[in-house]
Parts: C-alpha cells; sequence; structure tokens
C-alpha cells in the first residue's frame, strides 16, 4: 500500500523491472535521477526545449520532464545508460562522439545521442540503404540545443556512426 500522497508506480527501465512511490506530479527525469539514481538524463530548461532531458518510451524519444512518472507506469524506459555495453564498451555513436569532438561539457550529449540512436532505429525499421545526409542529422537533433560544440562535431559523429 502507498503512503498517502504517493503512488505505487512500475516500469522498465533499460531492460529491468524497477518500482517506487512517488508523488503524482514527479516528473519522469526526477524519478529517474532521484530515486533510480540514473544520472545521465540532465534536467536542464524543465520546459521542454533544451532536449538534455531526452529519454526513449516505448521506443520513441521524449522530453522526461515533461511527463509524469505515473504516465511511464506499465512502459519501457530507455536511458542514455542503456547505450554501453555491460563491460562499458562504448556505444557506436558514444565512441563517434568521442572520436569526432561531438561533446564539450557534456550537458547536451545524453540527450543529443538518444535523439541520434532514435534516427538510426528509425532508418534501421525503414530498411534505409544509404546512410542520412547532414540534413536529416540536423533535423533529427533540432530539439537538442547545444551551447558549446557548434553542432558540426555532433553531426559528423552521427553521420559516422550511422555509416559505418
Amino acid at each position: 500500500m502507498s503512503e498517502p500522497g504517493r503512488t505505487a508506480i512500475e516500469l522498465t527501465v533499460n531492460g529491468e523491472t524497477r518500482r517506487g512511490e512517488v508523488e503524482p506530479r514527479m516528473t519522469l527525469a526526477d524519478f529517474l535521477r532521484e530515486e533510480l539514481r540514473l544520472t545521465g538524463t540532465h534536467v536542464g530548461c524543465e520546459d521542454g526545449f533544451c532536449g538534455a532531458c531526452t529519454v526513449h518510451l516505448d521506443g520513441s524519444s521524449v522530453r522526461s520532464c515533461l511527463l509524469y512518472a505515473v504516465q511511464a507506469a506499465g512502459r519501457e524506459v530507455h536511458t542514455v545508460e542503456s547505450l554501453a555495453g555491460p563491460d562499458g564498451e562504448l556505444h557506436p555513436l558514444q565512441e563517434a562522439f568521442r572520436r569526432n569532438h561531438g561533446l564539450q561539457c557534456g550537458f547536451c550529449t545524453p540527450g543529443m545521442l538518444m535523439s541520434a540512436l532514435e534516427l538510426a532505429q528509425s532508418r534501421e525499421r525503414d530498411g534505409a540503404a544509404e546512410p542520412p545526409d547532414e540534413a536529416e542529422i540536423r533535423t533529427a537533433i533540432a530539439g537538442n540545443i547545444c551551447r558549446c560544440t557548434g553542432y558540426q562535431g555532433i553531426v559528423d559523429a552521427i553521420a559516422e556512426a550511422l555509416r559505418d
């Protein structure tokens, strides 16, 4: 039984069933960071504009600062922590970001990676034969703001990862 004013939720996070008790207005971002200690999901603007809090909910990118944790109950969430292998081996997108200087301060990086992953997964589902061009990549990350890199390293990293 939940404490008064709190709701019990169960969801799958990075392939693992997770449970918690939350206040009805707790955001998914705060639940991930504060309750589950998955601090890779960053919170910047808290208005959905910057994209730093981007996670995948049932396979689609969402702004976790705009969703309540209770809205994710019974659903599947993937955070940036799900990208690296169990042995710590970097995902090809992470490795490409490293090689192409696609990060500077790193604050936007988790959201950029999750948006790029959605682009990769949607192209795979659609059977795209050719890698995305720069315009398609820029469209995919248009909801993510970076204040440090000027975007070219990020675009180059995504292009490299999706080309290989």
